[in-house]
């Protein structure tokens, strides 16, 4: 199975020429990246006018893994080979690698550009998507595709880390700043003794900044891209291999469902409910949107309206939020009359006050990550159950609740931070029974 990586817009607050000068100053070898043994420049070419740079490096990583797999491969460091095409003109860095070693068992790709930022001309940004086929491999592929894809992304975020020190030494020898590149001034004999024909490589050269190589597997417009600062401040600490999958799962929505896709930390609840297993996180998501399409589920908030008698007798609702920024809701679950309740308004109704108290939730989670700055995704629900008694399992309504449950689960993933019991009686632990049944054996360990 293809393994695909695609990070996040990463963002360097400094000018592109002198983002560059801290890449150059990896090269031959760069300590802060103990794998990368050194590399030496196969060959290397410029355009007439110094605007295009084209370097190809062939680059020594060491093999971290298992001593075993090392010597059953027999060897104890990795060949790749680097091209890359530094464009003055464009300014921009568009960087190709793949394997050289085991190339006909496994193949590497990777590619990454620095360019600069579209809204501020003096920042810098990166980006960068990698996949890795393993065809064969003396019968241990799945022991070196878990390995190759720990010890790829262990480096991704160290990459920055390694440009970011580059540059402070930069600045702290004095470079601040870099000129940016103008062409030299010509001549007018210069300029007639160019017009003849020029070698058509080289053109192409001069228009696109490379030469003709394989397109990017993963191809991102600018409304596809996630900023890694953004994920941070609105979604919280991801790991390059979550940063990965929900940018992967997003570019997914947006190619298969043409109208209006699930804002991201929607998307990030059914990744995590999944274990950010990618199949199954899109499996899930995709039967969640035809549910939400097929009930319009979209318009909930605007168009439900509780009956009076709903309005009157159901004991719950919101207050302002927990310790943690959370928002609170308040359940007296043990003040309610379920079954006259069900009998009076019935159960679609009783499903829809559920269904639009999560939307509501979803939308408060969204307000209070604003307000206090930081990434809120769930809500805490307190559930008070003084007055529970043996009326309250009456079966019908039993049932409607273990359905409610079922429909919560399978659509608002990870939206539930902590459940609160307080004042439970007697009774409590065969409702409990009831529910943790009812909950698929997946109750979280937040309920208290």
């Amino acid at each position: 199975m293809v393994q695909k990586y695609q990070s996040p817009v990463r963002i360097y607050k400094y000018p592109f020429e002198l983002v560059m000068a801290a890449y150059e100053k990896r090269f031959p070898t760069c300590p802060q990246i103990p794998v990368f043994l050194g590399s030496e420049v196969l060959r290397e070419s410029r355009s007439p006018d110094g605007a295009v740079h084209v370097v190809e490096r062939s680059c020594r990583l060491r093999v971290e893994a298992p001593r075993l797999l090392r010597k059953i491969a027999g060897v104890e460091h990795v060949v790749f080979v680097q091209r890359n095409v530094l464009n003055w003109r464009e300014r921009t860095l568009l960087i190709e690698a793949r394997n050289e070693t085991f190339a006909s068992r496994v193949v590497v790709n990777e590619s990454c550009s620095y360019t600069v930022h579209p809204e501020n001309e003096e920042w810098t940004c990166f980006e960068q998507c990698a996949s890795l086929d393993i065809r064969s491999f003396f019968g241990f592929e799945n022991a070196l595709e878990k390995i190759a894809m720990k010890q790829y992304t262990a480096n991704v975020k160290r990459g920055k880390e390694v440009i970011e020190h580059y540059l402070n030494e930069l600045i702290s020898q004095g470079t601040s700043h870099i000129p940016r590149w103008t062409p030299a001034p010509v001549r007018e004999e210069d300029a007639r003794s160019q017009a003849g024909p020029r070698d058509p490589g080289s053109l192409e050269a001069d228009r696109s900044g490379s030469a003709p190589g394989p397109a990017p597997e993963t191809v991102l417009t600018d409304e596809n891209k996630l900023d890694a600062d953004y994920i941070e401040r609105y979604l919280g600490h991801l790991t390059p291999v979550q940063e990965s999958c929900l940018i992967q799962l997003r570019h997914w929505l947006q190619e298969t469902h043409k109208g209006k896709i699930p804002k991201d930390e929607h998307i990030l609840r059914f990744l995590r409910a999944r274990d950010f297993h990618l199949d199954k996180a899109r499996e899930m998501l995709g039967q969640s949107l035809s549910w939400r399409k097929q009930h319009q589920v979209d318009l909930l908030l605007q168009t439900w309206q509780a009956p009076a008698l709903l309005e009157e007798f159901y004991a719950g609702g919101w207050h302002y939020q927990d310790r943690d920024g959370r928002p609170l809701y308040i359940l007296r679950l043990g003040h309610m009359d379920t079954k006259g309740l069900m009998k009076a308004v019935g159960e679609e109704a009783l499903l829809k006050h559920v269904l639009s108290v999560n939307e509501e939730g979803q939308k408060r989670c969204e307000g209070n990550t604003k307000q206090f700055g930081r990434p809120i995704s769930s809500w805490t629900c307190l559930v008070d159950l003084e007055g529970l008694n043996m009326r309250h399992l009456w079966r019908p309504g039993v049932k409607a609740l273990l359905r409610m449950i079922e429909v919560v689960e399978d659509n608002y993933p990870e939206t539930l931070g902590r459940l609160l019991i307080v004042r439970a009686p007697r009774v409590f632990p065969v409702l409990w029974t009831l529910v943790r049944a009812g909950a698929r054996g997946q109750a979280p360990a937040q309920w208290r």
